[in-house]
């Protein structure tokens, strides 16, 4: 099984791509981001069980018009990690013809998913398949619980995630914007919990912030927001509430340009995090003068 590198530099196509801890909040100078650098958050990677990301954007590879959309997308992303639906890749493809042909795996980590699984055993089957076919011991792993909203079967995917965990996977479950289930799903062994923003493919951005921010004040693990993003001021805000990092296909592959989109998903979440950083100022319910009201000339 080949085994994908641990991505510890910037992307090279890159010049600002995204890093980050799931630390929350100001601190001290030696890990805090640098905004005057060219990669500005360098110095706050994301980790993930044993393995360094300096980009908390992950991307999808389904829905793109070619597969040298997808690339080009991919690289404007700065992504350092996407996710491949397992039972949809022809593994026997070669060449050209192959989706894995267009990922460069020197420099992009390839999670393999569960998408289309509607029970446990299916879920931990195509996770099995995936890594006897030498794509990763890592699964970003779906039970998907009913086929109109593709909302998940958490019930039966703390089953699964407790099965692989066992089996020596790496376990990112997609589950509800639930703080009972991320914990259970947590405690049950999940290196990352990954709560959907809203229905996948929907667009309609993030639909119960307050539900996030308790997900990530609880989580022991990382949190990815997995679903739901549209455009760029959606991953923004997903990053300003905290999270780790944010993962999506439709809104990038889906764009009139995928390739330019990928690009401001990449400096929305560059953005968010920052601000997320810096901390924001308190919300008040009057105005407060900008400028100094003491010390005035010709008072």
């Amino acid at each position: 099984m080949t085994t994908p590198p641990n991505l510890t530099q910037p992307h090279p196509t890159s010049p600002n791509p995204v890093a980050g801890s799931s630390s929350a909040g100001p601190t001290s100078a030696a890990t805090q981001p640098d905004p005057t650098s060219p990669n500005p958050t360098q110095r706050d990677p994301l980790v993930i069980a044993d393995r360094t990301f300096t980009s908390r954007l992950v991307v999808g590879t389904g829905k793109y018009p070619s597969h040298a959309v997808m690339q080009a997308a991919h690289i404007a992303s700065g992504t350092t990690m996407v996710t491949v639906a397992v039972r949809r890749v022809d593994l026997a493809a070669k060449g050209e013809g192959s989706l894995l042909h267009w990922i460069n795996r020197e420099k992009i980590f390839l999670l393999p998913n569960t998408a289309g699984c509607y029970t446990a055993d299916d879920a931990i089957r195509t996770a099995r398949l995936g890594r006897e076919a030498g794509l990763s011991n890592w699964v970003k792993l779906e039970v998907i619980g009913d086929e109109q909203t593709l909302f998940p079967d958490n019930e039966a995917l703390i089953e699964a995630t407790r099965v692989l965990v066992k089996e020596g996977f790496v376990v990112l479950p997609y589950t509800n914007d639930d703080p009972i289930a991320c914990r259970k799903l947590a405690d049950a062994g999940a290196a990352a919990v990954m709560p959907l923003g809203a229905p996948i493919g929907s667009g309609l951005g993030i639909q119960n912030p307050n539900n996030l921010l308790i997900i990530k004040s609880q989580a022991k693990v990382p949190v990815i927001v997995d679903a739901g993003v549209g455009t760029a001021s959606d991953a923004a805000i997903a990053m300003e509430l905290g999270v780790d990092g944010v993962l999506m296909n439709t809104a990038i592959a889906g764009a009139g340009d995928p390739a330019s989109m990928a690009a401001a998903m990449r400096h929305a979440v560059i953005a968010g995090r920052l601000a997320f950083r810096a901390g924001r100022i308190a919300k008040r319910m009057y105005a407060a003068a900008s400028s100094p009201t003491s010390g005035l000339i010709g008072t």
